[in-house]
């Protein structure tokens, strides 16, 4: 295969061989992200801020779990557990299309497909909830400070147009600007914890919300989706791994940093705000405030600037999921691109940036049309301008946790069969022992969070919501395998890269080079 363009160096993975290849337009520049960096491209993925005011007083005043610090101890020892094996296939494996790489080169091409497809759907569903979400909380802030009424849908679209211009910069630009917004916003969030420790409501320090007894209760499935939607972004690492220096190293690195800041950072600031209300009123002030409860207790103990100053926050951190989120998806869609899972024009980098420019566009085209469809349906029902905001938001925010849920699941079951097939399994018996694990208490979170979906999506009995969005991610895993045997059987040239990544372009060299032998011989 031959452009006429430079050669450029790729490690192949599973040798650490140095290998070159022609068309550098289809590899993404690397060098790009360090460790610093890349930790703060997958961490902003988690928005620390939105979990603090959306997720938590959610938990706590929905769902009536007052052991919410507790849940995210547990998940964090989960996704540990998930990072032995996860980690591990990062040394031997380079690919933006991280999760069904892994699954596939572990499970088949053919669910590999699958899994791509899930990946996008997730992703991009997690995305369209948070575009939601600020944009209500723009459109508020407009009204409270500006007396300008605006519609969600305006800085919504906004917000898509900015994320895409900065999807086409390069990536080492984009982790700077959410390593600054995540930077400020675990700083205030960490200064509120302080003030709480130094100011605790009337029950004091206590250490209750730690306590096993308060964590069950009857929205215990739905809360276990929601903690393993604050996590989202621990697993992203490996999507940058093409764009990493010392992918082998650093990868693995940050995804152990990730997941270990997470499970503190969310575990103290949940308790902190259950010490602030205090563990007998938690459930009720929570259910009676929702999204304002940070603010309120913050107001009470740090006086009304530093309390707006951390609703101006809550946007910039929103901000930065949405762009982390974008440049996941956009990854992902390079990467089937330049597999033949997508046209190959996906496949494609920009020349200055090397950013995955088409994949890029695509995302925020899809963005903008999900934005337009729930603003044309925005019919305010019952007088409720909020509705169709807190639809898109808790909808589509369920379904792409279901999506990521069931895609960590897959890629452990694809960590145990890659090593064992490879003859590795003794060698790596410690993790794939914790993904077997990992196994185990992912399906179970995923049945629990289907068997709940209802109550997670506030959907009255017998609604057919309740088994159409989660059918969203069933329907995504089986019309993506159905892809994958019909290109096993129509194009299996393409169907064998599923999951190679660049390992492909030498699969392509070595077809050349048998036919220029059959043509000259």
């Amino acid at each position: 295969m031959s452009t006429g363009r430079s050669s450029t160096s790729e490690a192949t993975p599973d040798t650490g061989e140095i290998h070159t290849y022609k068309g550098q337009d289809r590899a993404l520049r690397a060098n790009r992200l360090g460790t610093v960096g890349l930790l703060l491209s997958v961490v902003a993925a988690s928005a620390p801020m939105l979990v603090v005011a959306g997720v938590m007083p959610t938990v706590f005043g929905v769902m009536g779990i007052v052991g919410q610090p507790l849940l995210y101890v547990i998940l964090g020892i989960v996704l540990v557990l998930f990072s032995f094996g996860y980690a591990e296939m990062s040394r031997h494996i380079h690919n933006a299309g991280a999760f069904y790489a892994y699954i596939a080169r572990g499970l088949g091409p053919t669910t590999g497909a699958g899994a791509s497809v899930l990946a996008l759907v997730a992703y991009s569903a997690m995305q369209f909830a948070v575009y939601g979400l600020l944009g209500f909380e723009v459109s508020g802030l407009f009204a409270t400070y500006l007396d300008i009424s605006m519609a969600w849908w305006v800085p919504a679209l906004f917000a898509a147009a900015l994320v895409g211009v900065l999807g086409w910069l390069k990536i080492d630009l984009n982790a700077k600007v959410l390593g600054v917004l995540l930077a400020i916003e675990c700083v205030l969030v960490v200064i509120f914890d302080i003030a709480v420790v130094a100011d605790p409501g009337e029950e004091g320090l206590s250490l209750a919300a730690f306590d096993p007894a308060n964590v069950t209760g009857a929205g215990f499935g739905t809360a276990l989706c929601f903690c393993v939607a604050a996590f989202v972004g621990c697993e992203q690492a490996p999507v940058y791994a093409e764009e990493t220096s010392r992918p082998q190293i650093v990868v693995s690195r940050v995804m152990f940093l990730a997941v270990g800041y997470a499970a503190s950072f969310l575990a103290l600031s949940a308790w902190a705000l259950t010490v602030a209300a205090g563990p007998g009123s938690i459930v009720a002030v929570s259910a009676e405030q929702g999204p304002g409860l940070l603010f309120g207790l913050t107001e009470e103990r740090l006086g009304t600037t530093f309390a707006d100053l951390l609703h101006v926050l809550f946007v910039t951190g929103m901000f930065a999921a949405l762009l982390s989120f974008h440049n996941v998806v956009a990854r992902y869609a390079f990467a089937m691109g330049r597999e033949g899972l997508l046209p190959a024009t996906f496949g494609r980098t920009t020349r200055g940036s090397g950013a995955p420019a088409v994949g890029s566009v695509l995302q925020s085209l899809i963005s903008v049309g999900a934005i337009a469809a729930f603003a044309l349906t925005d019919d305010k029902p019952n007088g409720d301008p909020t509705a169709p905001v807190l639809r898109l938001f808790t909808w589509m925010g369920s379904v792409g946790a279901l999506g990521i849920i069931t895609l960590m699941a897959l890629a452990s079951c694809a960590v145990i069969v890659f090593f064992v097939r490879r003859g590795a399994g003794r060698a790596h018996a410690p993790r794939l022992v914790a993904s077997g694990i990992a196994i185990v208490a992912l399906v179970g979170i995923a049945i629990y969070t289907v068997k709940d979906f209802g109550i997670l999506i506030d959907a009255g009995p017998g609604s057919a919501l309740s088994w159409m969005l989660p059918g969203l991610i069933g329907l995504a895993l089986v019309g993506g395998i159905v892809y994958g045997l019909v290109l096993r059987s129509f194009k299996p040239e393409v169907h064998a890269r599923i999951g190679l990544g660049n390992e492909a372009f030498q699969l392509e060299k070595a077809a050349e080079a048998r036919s220029e032998r059959t043509t000259t011989g």
